[in-house]
């Protein structure tokens, strides 16, 4: 890395890492969209999750939003709905089952509701930080070039330090993730979940 944690001054953002995307019973499940690259990540973030608390760090989870409208329909963007067309009511929604955090890296010390790829774009998410006083983010979740790579380069625009665990995000095509690391190379570190343990520690 090119500088030392600071666990004080550090969070770890997980980016959509919601049952609607990840358990069976989700809207993602339920659909037939599932990827084991995905489905790997919780097990895989969690040791980290678990010795940053121990430092004094703090744990974000940004998580996808689709607000219910009119009748419960949810207010969804054209394209998504073209994109994912099994999207409908109750999806995404905040309070349900499906908008929470999964079980497996449940609590974060801080929720974040977005509504687009990016987990700063409307959201309480840099005052959170600025409040904080955290100037470094560890970024994990999926999509690797969605919300992943808007948040990063979001925070590349606000002079906020990221690191990307390299084997902490995923996307639904191994080779998408992949080129996506390479293109976020010029703007973050980029680490694995194992180096960022040991430097943890």
């Amino acid at each position: 890395m090119t500088q030392t944690i600071d666990p004080q001054r550090t969070a770890l953002l997980t980016i959509d890492l919601q049952n609607d995307f990840l358990h069976p019973e989700g809207a993602y499940g339920r659909a037939g969209q599932t990827s084991e690259a995905i489905s790997a990540l919780p097990a895989r973030i969690r040791p980290f999750v678990d010795a940053l608390h121990a430092k004094g760090g703090t744990y974000i989870s940004a998580q996808f939003t689709l607000v219910p409208g009119p009748g419960g329909e949810p207010l969804i963007a054209p394209h998504l709905k073209k994109l994912r067309p099994f999207l409908g009511k109750g999806d995404f929604a905040p309070g349900a089952f499906g908008h929470a955090l999964v079980e497996e890296l449940a609590p974060a010390n801080y929720t974040i509701e977005k509504v687009a790829y990016s987990a700063f774009y409307q959201t309480r998410l840099e005052h959170i930080l600025r409040a904080l006083g955290i100037d470094t983010l560890i970024v994990g979740g999926i999509v690797t070039n969605g919300g992943v790579a808007s948040t990063v380069r979001d925070a590349h625009l606000r002079d906020i330090h990221t690191v990307l665990m390299s084997d902490g995000c995923a996307a639904f095509k191994p080779e998408v993730h992949e080129a996506t690391l390479v293109s976020l190379g010029s703007i973050t570190t980029i680490r694995s979940c194992t180096d960022m343990l040991e430097e943890l520690a």
